[in-house]
């Protein structure tokens, strides 16, 4: 122990025996004076209590009183100290995300450990707004194209000198149009939410094979009219989930592969269990998907291929909405391709009860 560190202990040691002995003082002096005037003596008892009431009020009145004299002056410097701090957290609750601290506190722990706490909010802020302006951003511009093309084929309509064939053309893109706009909303909608956990989760026992067989069965008419070869390998497998959550998943897997296969293709769908798992498995010979891309597929409103995309009326939530689904099942959904020779998406969910 230091000279400075033994003379701070013997400062405090002293400075209790201090409080110690003006608290007994003054509580002999104001019981004796109270006892004097008393016409009876009091019990031993009851004096033995009163003296310990009387020492400890005039012991926290005492202290009180030292802590709120040196308080105020070291709070006069120490919120100097301080300043900083309560400027960022200032600023950060003005919208300002920009606060990022150095090396200003590194000679204390304790103030360096609070700007780091500060610096850490203020980016993970900055990056959620981000994500906020960029959210807006692309519903924005997903709501306006639809409505542009909306709006410019209802004027079209009031020439009078178009034919059956062109105004008929025109209100079936009008039609498809407000159908993108109401595919969106509900999209925006389910992911919501989803996000907020507040869609119904109802797992219950069923086949999953014959699900995955039904929707295969329901997409007919969009891959045969592609002439698309559908080869199902379902291995006969029974899950406990929401049936109709995970529904939208398979559709929405599906729906892809068939829009993004060329004429003559061929798509695959297979279940088949692994250890404590299942795995089902959507693959196609489409154009693929790069790498680049694949690091981003399941992110709100992002297209590997963007003009084709809005050409085929996707939105860039399918992908989004079911990560979200898988992860309610405690599974997950990932990505296998290469430019060129087509796509898989393969999903693992726990066998047992999620």
């Amino acid at each position: 122990m230091t000279r400075r560190q033994k003379m701070s202990v013997f400062g405090i040691v002293g400075a209790v025996l201090c409080v110690g002995v003006i608290v007994l003082v003054l509580t002999a002096a104001l019981t004796n004076l109270f006892y004097q005037r008393l016409a009876a003596p009091l019990p031993w008892l009851l004096m033995r209590i009163l003296d310990t009431v009387l020492g400890l009020a005039f012991c926290f009145l005492i202290l009180f009183a030292i802590s709120t004299y040196f308080g105020s002056k070291r709070d006069a410097t120490s919120m100097g100290f301080f300043t900083p701090i309560f400027e960022a957290l200032g600023r950060i609750a003005k919208g300002d995300f920009s606060v990022r601290f150095g090396d200003e506190f590194e000679n204390n722990s304790i103030m360096s450990e609070l700007a780091k706490s500060v610096t850490h909010l203020a980016v993970e802020l900055d990056q959620m707004e981000t994500m906020r302006q960029e959210f807006i951003s692309n519903v924005s511009h997903e709501i306006q194209s639809p409505l542009t093309s909306i709006r410019g084929f209802a004027q079209a309509l009031q020439n009078d000198r178009l034919s059956p064939e062109e105004r008929t053309h025109y209100l079936t893109i009008i039609e498809t149009e407000s159908t993108r706009l109401s595919r969106l909303a509900d999209n925006l909608l389910k992911l919501a939410s989803l996000e907020a956990e507040s869609v119904k989760f109802e797992p219950k026992p069923y086949r999953l094979d014959k699900q995955l067989r039904n929707l295969i069965l329901l997409a007919e008419p969009q891959w045969s009219s592609k002439a698309l070869e559908m080869d199902a390998s379902l291995a006969e497998v029974s899950i406990t989930a929401d049936e109709d959550l995970l529904s939208q998943v398979w559709i929405n897997l599906i729906d892809n592969s068939i829009k993004y296969t060329p004429p003559g293709g061929r798509i695959s769908v297979q279940l088949r269990r692994r250890d404590d798992a299942l795995e089902i498995r959507v693959a196609d010979t489409g154009p693929g998907i790069s790498a680049e891309d694949q690091a981003h597929i399941f992110e709100r409103f992002y297209k590997a291929d963007k003009s084709r995309e809005r050409a085929k009326g996707g939105s860039g939530l399918g992908l989004a909405i079911a990560e979200r689904i898988i992860a309610m099942h405690n599974g997950s959904i990932g990505v296998e391709s290469q430019v060129g020779a087509g796509t898989s998406f393969i999903v693992t969910l726990p066998a047992a009860q999620p």
